[in-house]
């Protein structure tokens, strides 16, 4: 694969980007778990989405579509050709954009992003964000590996950059990706256009807003080594390790917090090597000492979601989605794909059309009300979390309960004891019945 234009992959403009590192960005955490380090012949797959604390995440149902020769695709900020085929997905996404923080799709893929800069330039431009390489990776991909191909083909075709936030003042950064399937995971992180990517096939990962691979890279960029000889980050002697030579000799704080919470979840992954089931991967999510679960300022846990990838393709994929903010306080509902699936309105956010302040120019002059109903109904469960404890607790708990009698319907489906078409309908009974809950 070729860069375009190697040429954009320049130092750090630093006084450029001076409001960019200050300001205190989103963080995300992913993690999976392969055999043996899954109880059982799964693949889990993991990820809290830590986005700004007012924004509104929705879980979005597209099937799988047909689309005529030469049409072109609208994601969030331009247009790029559309593929003729595309892949059913459900997807964990700030709603003002076209793409998502997390996904998958009904060939077995899950997808997640986490924010990092490198010593390449954050483009100020608009291209495609990391959001809309997680959706386009899912709609056009049926492995990880295949996943990973378009979203580097694609990085380097149309690049990526633009605001990441719903507000005029400016958020950008650069990428890296958790993609995940029955059989293997990869971390593919990127720089500008240049990419490297590590292969797992085995045991316990995770990533956290920083560069983690050194010098077991599994595929990279053409003009990886060349591009970072010529800028003089690298000697073009020894062995070349990918984190150190691009890693920002100054990076943000936010940057430096994640290496925190990176070890606070390698030890919580470690701890359960060899356990690790769907629950336990919610407990991690739910994790605040580490941070994991965040809380902190103006930005928090806007969603989570796990996913469990049996290695017998006999046996249906189960996708996990909070669709509200705060996984310690809040119930994950599973998703399984479908011939009947539809999208979930009450999980889904409302639609403005071009009056949308996104759409608009200059964008993001306005704000509108993005609130989908349970999001709504859970705020108001948080108010009485707090000014009501005892009765805030009791719904939880009774909540919690039914998280756990879907667990059970789920691994009972898993072992063969229930149909899985009895259970196409759960995450939309389980949407309705906590909404009614709150109510």
């Amino acid at each position: 694969m070729v860069c375009n234009n190697p040429g954009q992959i320049i130092v750090m403009n630093w006084k450029h980007c001076t409001y960019w590192m200050a300001e205190a960005p989103m963080s995300c955490d992913c993690f999976v778990s392969l055999p043996p380090g899954s109880r059982d012949d799964h693949v889990i797959f993991g990820k809290n989405s830590d986005r700004p604390r007012d924004e509104v995440q929705e879980v979005a149902h597209y099937p799988a579509a047909s689309h005529p020769p030469g049409s072109m695709l609208e994601c969030t900020y331009i247009q790029i050709p559309q593929v003729e085929h595309t892949h059913a997905v459900i997807l964990s996404k700030p709603a003002w954009m076209w793409g998502a923080e997390m996904g998958a799709n009904d060939q077995g893929v899950c997808i997640g992003n986490e924010a990092v800069w490198t010593r390449a330039e954050v483009a100020p431009h608009e291209a495609l964000l990391g959001m809309d390489l997680v959706r386009l990776g899912l709609e056009r991909s049926d492995s990880a590996w295949a996943a990973l191909t378009v979203i580097s083909s694609l990085l380097e075709q149309h690049g990526q950059g633009g605001q990441c936030r719903e507000d005029p003042e400016p958020l950008c950064y650069h990428n890296t990706f958790l993609l995940v399937d029955r059989n293997e995971a990869w971390v593919l992180e990127t720089a500008g256009r240049l990419w490297v990517a590590q292969k797992v096939t085995e045991g316990v990962k995770n990533i956290s807003n920083q560069l983690t691979i050194g010098t077991e890279i599994s595929a990279e960029h053409r003009e990886l080594r060349s591009v970072a000889q010529a800028h003089g980050w690298w000697d073009g002697e020894g062995e070349f390790n990918f984190s150190k030579v691009f890693s920002p000799e100054n990076p943000p704080a936010r940057m430096e917090l994640a290496k925190r919470r990176y070890r606070g979840g390698t030890e919580l992954l470690q701890q359960h090597d060899g356990s690790v089931t769907a629950e336990v991967m919610m407990s991690i999510l739910r994790d605040k000492p580490s941070g994991i679960c965040m809380d902190s300022g103006g930005f928090c846990t806007t969603g989570s979601m796990v996913s469990v990838l049996p290695r017998d393709t006999s046996l249906p994929c189960i996708h996990f989605f909070t669709a509200t903010p705060d996984p310690s306080r809040s119930i994950f509902k599973p998703f399984i794909f479908s011939d009947c699936s539809a999208p979930v309105l009450r999980v889904v956010s409302p639609k403005f059309g071009p009056d949308d302040p996104v759409r608009k120019q200059p964008r993001f002059q306005s704000k509108v009300d993005r609130r989908h109903d349970l999001y709504k109904a859970h705020q108001v469960a948080l108010g009485t979390m707090e000014t009501n404890p005892d009765v805030g607790l009791a719904v939880y708990e009774i909540l919690r309960e039914l998280e756990s009698q879907c667990l059970s319907e789920i691994s009972a489906m898993l072992s063969g004891e229930i149909p899985g078409e009895e259970l196409g309908d759960l995450f939309f009974d389980c949407v309705d019945t906590e909404i009614k809950f709150y109510q």
